[in-house]
């Protein structure tokens, strides 16, 4: 039975943009400008795993964003035994490739083109201002978008129900029961959606198991689905 919403509500890393993607692209190229030398596959997947962790915390409320952005290199470098490095510096520098670093997930800017006018669309993402701007700037996604509303911005972070709160604020009369969030991730995007209330849909391109009591109201692959899952007829 098809559904219909009134606001969709986009994340945006490993989402609307292959994140892992841009991190490994933005991490090689920093190894090469700072110097620190040879960059392995295996590197980049434990960097990926260690600042997983510390998002996590974030999540959680057991660290602060300043304390997680720096800490999760400094673990990094002090696991591959390089020395030296400076944390803080090499941190903004991340923040900044990042942010120049586009990786579209299954044409999701011409999926986003393609609802614009047919239903308000928001990004909400815990990314710092910095990464976020840089890429839905370069990406084009900002011009395409109802409104942005980032956690660093905001002061607080999905999952929590004030974070939430604080977006549908900004959005006027809003009916929670016809807001739907698509997003990657059980801990942020889908706990985030039972907090505040509204539906969810878990993309899930890699057919993870959930492993989590956290159950999505919708699980998709493709996020050519949408339309099709929000009412819309995509011809």
């Amino acid at each position: 039975m098809t559904v219909s919403f009134d606001v969709l509500l986009w994340d945006v890393d490993g989402t609307l943009l292959d994140f892992l993607a841009a991190e490994d692209i933005s991490i090689r190229s920093l190894f090469h400008d700072f110097k620190i030398g040879e960059c392995t596959d295996e590197m980049i997947s434990r960097y990926s795993q260690i600042n997983a962790s510390y998002w996590k915390k974030l999540e959680k409320g057991e660290m602060t964003r300043a304390e997680i952005l720096v800490k999760r290199f400094e673990t990094f470098f002090e696991e591959i035994g390089a020395q030296g490095v400076d944390c803080l510096a090499f941190d903004r520098a991340y923040q900044k490739r990042l942010g120049e670093t586009v990786v579209f997930r299954d044409d999701s800017y011409q999926l986003v083109s393609f609802l614009k006018g047919r239903i308000p669309q928001y990004a909400v993402s815990n990314g710092t201002v910095v990464a976020q701007t840089g890429k839905l700037t370069k990406s084009g996604l900002i011009n395409l978008f109802d409104g942005v509303f980032l956690s660093e911005h905001l002061g607080c972070e999905k999952p929590s129900a004030l974070f939430f709160d604080k977006v549908f604020a900004s959005i006027p009369a809003v009916d929670r029961e016809r807001v739907l969030i698509v997003g990657d991730s059980l801990s942020s995007d889908i706990l985030g959606a039972k907090n505040a209330g509204i539906q969810s849909c878990w993309y899930n391109p890699f057919h993870a198991a959930n492993q989590s009591n956290i159950t999505p109201d919708f699980e998709i692959d493709n996020l050519q689905s949408i339309p099709k899952l929000i009412g819309i007829e995509n011809n």
